[in-house]
């Protein structure tokens, strides 16, 4: 039986749902924003959009792109009760529904006699149905797996709808950019990029010791393999929860001074507070990562007695790491903080619910 899957993305989900509040801001650049002035950018409607704002950018850059630029406050009381509203929308069309986020989720509609076509019709009554509801627009993908589906949601935004058949796959990953791939972010696509591999058919030219030489002998390698074919096996799985929110910045030129690294510090703490905001989450323990010139890697972690989630204070646990001993003379090539040890704080758990 072939498997059926759609993939619903909001479209600017926090900014939208500020812009519904306030309609006289349609027309305005907008960002929701995590904490102050200091922090990230949570998301940005399409106007921001359009001078290169994006979500996790540290404000002062998106100010710098966008002077005009609308700054918001999060509201996440307001955008959980709204997310809770699309879980109950999703829980009428499928038996199992795998949150990403707030704004996002897969939902397996397969069944025996189902097509394309009817999980396409099952996809356009999502939409009307969380318009009519909540006054908000959504894309939506159709295919037969994840990464597809994922794929085909990104395509027509905003207020797009996209089915990718079994028998489009080839000519559509073959002219992808190979950003587009799913795990393939700029570090991974420099590295194919260097060996002339640019688009989908010229991923899909290699073999998997090709890509393993490139790339290393762990996953990604075969996962890039299929990928490039169009296979993906995973499941959707309802009540999946991450082991860990983080972020890492490679760098063009390695650092060599404790005062270079640290000046990355609040950019990367303010991204990974975004996305921990997004998320939901709030966790004990942070994590510090280097990668010296050699690719030598060095972490260093500690566990705090209450939970943190803020830039202030994933700042000054990501310093508190960044201790003496931690020599960087001989070059850093990558920097990343993360937080783990994970929960939702009481009234934050998204209580997705599958029905049977």
């Amino acid at each position: 039986m072939t498997r059926l899957i759609v993939h619903v993305d909001m479209d600017a989900f926090y900014a939208s749902i500020e812009i519904r509040d306030q309609p006289t801001l349609a027309a305005l650049p907008v960002a929701v924003i995590a904490t102050a002035r200091r922090g990230a950018v949570m998301t940005a409607n399409y106007v921001a959009r359009r001078f290169g704002v994006r979500s996790a950018m540290p404000v002062h850059l998106a100010l710098q792109r966008c002077p005009d630029l609308i700054l918001i406050p999060q509201r996440m009381e307001l955008y959980r009760a709204v997310s809770t509203q699309l879980q109950e929308v999703f829980a009428r069309y499928a038996d199992l529904v795998e949150p990403l986020a707030l704004d996002e989720a897969y939902l397996d509609v397969t069944r025996d006699g189902r097509t394309l076509i009817h999980a396409e019709q099952l996809a356009r009554n999502i939409q009307a149905d969380i318009l009519t509801e909540t006054h908000l627009t959504s894309s939506a993908g159709i295919s037969v797996n994840k990464f597809l589906a994922k794929l085909a949601s990104g395509l027509h935004k905003p207020s797009g709808l996209t089915v990718i058949a079994p028998e489009e796959v080839d000519a559509l990953l073959a002219r992808l950019p190979i950003e587009d791939f799913y795990g393939i972010g700029p570090v991974i696509a420099g590295k194919l990029q260097a060996q002339g591999i640019r688009t989908g058919a010229q991923l899909r030219a290699q073999s998997l010791a090709d890509l393993q030489a490139v790339l290393g002998a762990g996953k990604l390698a075969p996962r890039l393999y299929d990928l490039a074919r169009g296979v993906d096996d995973r499941a959707v799985e309802a009540h999946r929860e991450a082991q860990s929110v983080g972020v890492e910045r490679t760098f063009d030129q390695d650092l060599a001074t404790r005062e270079a690294l640290l000046a990355e510090l609040p950019g990367i703490t303010a991204e990974v507070a975004a996305r921990l905001i997004q998320r939901g989450y709030v966790g004990r323990t942070v994590v510090l990562k280097l990668r010296y010139a050699d690719w030598r890697p060095v972490t260093r972690r500690r566990t705090w007695a209450h939970p943190v989630r803020t830039a202030e204070e994933l700042l000054e646990a990501a310093s508190g790491l960044f201790t003496p001993e931690l020599a960087v003379e001989q070059g850093v090539r990558l920097l990343g903080v993360s937080v783990v040890n994970l929960s939702r704080p009481e009234g934050f758990e998204l209580d997705w619910k599958t029905v049977t």
